[in-house]
C-alpha cells in the first residue's frame, strides 16, 4: 500500500480538529463536506486508526488524533515554507533572441505576465533557439522557453512538456536592395531562383533549420549555404547585405534598419510556437506566462489555422494533444 501523504489530507484534518465540525471545516477550506469526509477517511486508513469520535451531536479528537495534530501543524508549516521559497525564486525564461520586434510572441507574453504578476520576478535569458534552450531546461539552469517543440530530438521531447501557443506566419527578411524586397508578399514559387537562408549554420536553432529545410524541399526551393550566424541587429543587417540571401523568419520578427520583412503565401507557411518546460515545474511565474499566452491567443486567434496553410504533420499533431 502506498504511504504517500498529500498535504491536502493534513489540511482537512487540522481544519476539522480546530473547528470540531465537518461543515465549518469544509467552508474554511472551500470544499464540499463530502470531499472533506472522504479525505479524513483516507487519512484514517493511512494511519490505521480513527482520528475523530463522531456522534450525531459532536465531533471529538481521539487519542490518535491528539497525537497527530501538533505533528500535522509542523509538517504543514514546513510545506508552506518550502512552497513560499519556491514561489519567491525568480523564474528563468528564455526569449530565444535579444532583438525586439513588433509582434514577437515570447516578448508579448512576458510583458503581459509581468504586468499580471508584479510581485514576482521573471528573468529573461537569450539562448538563441529552443534547441539550445532544451539542454538548459533539462539541466535545471532554465525554467521556460518558447519555440518549435516538434523539431527537438525525441529524447528531449520525452522529458519536456509543451503547450501550443501560436501559429506564426513564416516570412523572409532581406536587405532593402534585394530584387525581391519591394514585394508586399512573396509566393513561394517566386523564390525558385533565390537560395533561402534557413540558419543551418546555427547549432542553437536546429529545430528552426529543420522546419525551413522541410519547407524548401517540399516546394522545390534551394537552401543557402550554412553560414556562421550573426548576433544582434547591426550584425544581422551586415550579414544579409554581405550574403544576399533571403533569410527565413516570421512576420512579427525583428525590426532591422535597411532590412525588409516580406510574408510568404501560396501556401502560407506556419510555425507552431509552444511554451516548453519541465513537466514537474510548479511556479507562479509559469502560471502567469501560461495565462498570458492563453489570453492573448484567445483574443487574437493565435491557434486558428488559415485554410490551405502549410504546417508539418508533426507540428499539427501537437495541436490535438
Amino acid at each position: 500500500m502506498s504511504r504517500d501523504l498529500h498535504p491536502r489530507l493534513l489540511r482537512g484534518f487540522v481544519a476539522t480538529a480546530e473547528t470540531l465540525h465537518f461543515g465549518r471545516a469544509a467552508e474554511r477550506l472551500h470544499i464540499a463536506q463530502q470531499a472533506l469526509s472522504r479525505d479524513i477517511r483516507s487519512l484514517e486508513g493511512l494511519f490505521g486508526d480513527a482520528l475523530f469520535a463522531r456522534s450525531t451531536r459532536s465531533v471529538e479528537l481521539t487519542p490518535a488524533g491528539l497525537r497527530l495534530l501538533p505533528k500535522a501543524r509542523r509538517l504543514l508549516d514546513l510545506h508552506d515554507e518550502l512552497v513560499t521559497d519556491a514561489a519567491q525564486r525568480p523564474l528563468l525564461l528564455d526569449l530565444n533572441s535579444d532583438v525586439t520586434g513588433p509582434d514577437l510572441t515570447s516578448a508579448r507574453i512576458l510583458e503581459q505576465a509581468r504586468t499580471a504578476w508584479p510581485q514576482g520576478e521573471i528573468l529573461a535569458r537569450f539562448h538563441g533557439g529552443l534547441a539550445a534552450a532544451a539542454g538548459e531546461l533539462l539541466a535545471h539552469r532554465l525554467d521556460v522557453s518558447f519555440g518549435r517543440f516538434a523539431g527537438l530530438a525525441a529524447g528531449q521531447r520525452a522529458q519536456l512538456h509543451q503547450t501550443p501557443v501560436r501559429l506564426e506566419r513564416i516570412s523572409v527578411m532581406m536587405a532593402a536592395g534585394h530584387p525581391l524586397a519591394g514585394r508586399a508578399v512573396l509566393r513561394l514559387a517566386e523564390l525558385a531562383d533565390h537560395p533561402v537562408d534557413v540558419c543551418a549554420g546555427n547549432p542553437a536553432t536546429t529545430e528552426w533549420a529543420e522546419l525551413g529545410g522541410r519547407l524548401l524541399r517540399e516546394h522545390g526551393l534551394t537552401p543557402a549555404a550554412p553560414y556562421v550566424p550573426p548576433v544582434g541587429v547591426d550584425e544581422t543587417a551586415r550579414y544579409l547585405t554581405r550574403h544576399g540571401d533571403p533569410m527565413l523568419t516570421t512576420t512579427g520578427g525583428p525590426l532591422i534598419p535597411g532590412v525588409v520583412n516580406v510574408p510568404l503565401v501560396d501556401p502560407v507557411p506556419l510555425s507552431l510556437v509552444s511554451l516548453v518546460c519541465r513537466p514537474q515545474l510548479r511556479h507562479p511565474g509559469l502560471t502567469a506566462l501560461a495565462e498570458a499566452a492563453a489570453g492573448l491567443g484567445a483574443g487574437e486567434g493565435w491557434l486558428r489555422r488559415p485554410a490551405g496553410s502549410w504546417l508539418p504533420d508533426a507540428d499539427a499533431a501537437l495541436l490535438t494533444v
